[in-house]
């Protein structure tokens, strides 16, 4: 079988008997973890954040280019260039990019050699640009910033494949498309464990909640829609089990607790990483801002791959396209601290990549935001939060 046929097939009705129905109607966490197991005896020793806001070096907001009904990865024809868009991922990124660089590359309908331009130079645009250098195209990257100054390069880092990636109304027409992506991406991640830097390793996280876990869900945004639970219910046999922290091992001051482990991305590594596998590959990165569709028309490839994420909403005049703020900032990095901690009751997140201890913060007002505006108080009471986390723990 032609290998484009089959990603697409695969992608499409070649896992459908897995499925059947298994989206639930329930109003879960996109990131909640799979089902609990029985933790062991012990916990790892967990040495103490320093979150103090005098420690913050630096702070930066991106905004999630979110669709309703899922990303966007179809052909399009406009005079005589192909284009091909792969954008829309929302909070997943980073998570499905392998998946769905294979999806957009395999849209291509053209000869090896053939020139082709990834447009973007994003999570989403490196890694579709290396996919389509793999089935053997010549292929240049047109893009307005490159790491670390784009978007993606603000993103959180960690593995969430259904963080935002479609809505509950949209979820079962979705459901195989993105288990199908979410595999490919995952088992492509294992293969760079290990690697100098790394650009990718697990850690654990500690998720907290002031309810039950079973009652809680959601992003905790008022006015957000209900997301399906895609990670707990088809992936549930791929990745490891979560564990409920029984109360006698538990170090923190919020009764209910689940330890799980987290594929976690060092972005300034894996950005650099990317970059050198494609620069090796015969890539090129050219400056280019495009301001309307009708600039499409200016290259000189045929194939043109379109992977702006947030900015086609502009680019296209897509209204499908949900802006969702995020602010992050790093605090000092701590080798030492080898643990993360998610609270979404308090809005607060912390995990420890090398490039810094990141802190996620959340408002209210960040779902359909499209400001880009720092806060530094958001940002500093988020940081607040973590040492009253710290101060209640059991040393």
């Amino acid at each position: 079988m032609h290998r484009r046929r089959f990603l697409q097939g695969a992608a499409g009705s070649g896992i459908a008997a897995t499925l059947g129905g298994c989206v639930s109607a329930r109003h879960t966490s996109s990131q909640l973890p799979s089902s609990p197991a029985t933790l062991p005896l012990t916990l790892p020793e967990l040495a103490p954040i320093n979150a103090y806001p005098d420690r913050i070096i630096s702070t930066n907001v991106c905004t999630r280019p979110f669709r309703p009904m899922g990303p966007r990865i179809e052909t399009e024809t406009i005079g005589n260039k192909t284009l091909i868009h792969n954008y829309g991922h929302g909070g997943s990124g980073w998570s499905l990019s392998w998946g769905t660089a294979a999806l957009a590359e395999s849209l291509i309908n053209a000869d090896q050699h053939t020139p082709v331009a990834v447009v973007g130079c994003g999570a989403v645009g490196l890694t579709t640009a290396i996919q389509c250098q793999r089935a053997g195209y010549d292929v240049t990257i047109y893009a307005k910033e490159q790491p670390p100054y784009v978007r993606s390069s603000y993103a959180t880092g960690i593995w969430s494949p259904d963080s935002r990636i479609v809505t509950l109304a949209h979820a079962q027409p979705f459901a195989e498309r993105w288990q199908w992506m979410a595999k490919l991406s995952y088992l492509r991640f294992q293969t760079l464990l290990g690697l100098a830097g790394n650009p990718v390793e697990w850690t654990t996280m500690f998720r907290l909640a002031d309810k039950p876990f079973d009652d809680h869900g959601g992003h905790n945004i008022p006015g957000e829609p209900a997301y399906p639970n895609y990670r707990q219910e088809l992936l549930s046999d791929l990745t490891p089990r979560a564990r409920n922290v029984p109360p006698q091992l538990n170090p923190f001051a919020t009764e209910h607790v689940r330890q799980f482990p987290l594929l976690m991305f060092n972005i300034s590594a894996y950005s650099q990483y990317l970059l050198d596998l494609f620069y090796r590959s015969g890539g090129r990165i050219i400056d280019r801002t495009l301001t309307s569709v009708a600039d499409f028309q200016q290259f000189d490839e045929a194939v043109i791959v379109n992977c702006t994420g947030y900015g086609a909403k502009a680019l296209l005049n897509d209204d499908s396209i949900i802006p969702v703020r995020g602010q992050t900032c790093k605090l000092m990095p701590q080798p030492e601290v080898k643990y993360g901690i998610q609270y979404f009751d308090q809005h607060t997140s912390v995990y420890p990549r090398r490039d810094g201890l990141l802190v996620q913060a959340g408002a209210e007002g960040d779902f359909n935001n499209p400001l880009a505006n720092i806060d530094p108080r958001e940002s500093v009471k988020a940081v607040e939060q973590l040492a009253a986390i710290m101060a209640g723990m059991k040393r």
